[in-house]
């Protein structure tokens, strides 16, 4: 019996590149609406702790390693390489591969993008008790938790291989 490939094939690769693209798109423009809105430093109160606020990060989440902004961005863009070589191996495995790497590799490119063009991400999205992120932050949280959770239910229900018909 032959194995399956593991490999993407063109539909799992429609998949990630349409919601990458998505996730691209509407970081982008996003940030694009703060920057024309918002002076830098300025901030909306929007509902109860929520608030857009205009800031700019060099670094990584909460602005670590801001004095290391070109690696951040050596590191970005070979996660974003990385990503996409794992799912050309690997794209058929789980169902929610494409959407999961898809929102990974769309966060991550959409603030690379940031980093390319400007030196630094445009974050808006502030909760008074937590640093300011935008929504490429948030795809990346996402994806995350869907890849720990297709993770974590894969342990708990793992595939038992075809039982063979016995021979008689």
């Amino acid at each position: 019996m032959a194995e399956r490939s593991l490999s993407a094939g063109p539909f799992h690769w429609l998949a990630l590149v349409a919601v990458a693209f998505a996730a691209i798109l509407a970081d982008q423009l996003t940030k694009q609406f703060v920057v024309t809105q918002l002076q830098f430093g300025e901030s909306v109160d929007v509902a109860g702790p929520l608030s857009i606020h205009h800031v700019r990060n060099s670094g990584i989440a909460f602005g670590l390693f801001s004095t290391w902004a070109s690696a951040v961005t050596l590191l970005t863009a070979i996660a974003v390489a990385w990503m996409v070589a794992y799912f050309a191996r690997s794209g058929a495995r789980h169902p929610v591969l494409p959407v999961a790497l898809g929102l990974l590799i769309g966060g991550s490119a959409g603030n690379l993008v940031d980093r390319l063009r400007l030196g630094h991400v445009t974050d808006f999205l502030d909760l008074r008790y937590w640093p300011a992120f935008n929504l490429a932050d948030t795809f990346i949280v996402i994806g995350v938790a869907i890849l720990l959770t297709a993770l974590i239910s894969a342990e708990r229900h793992p595939r038992r291989p075809p039982r063979l018909p016995r021979a008689s």
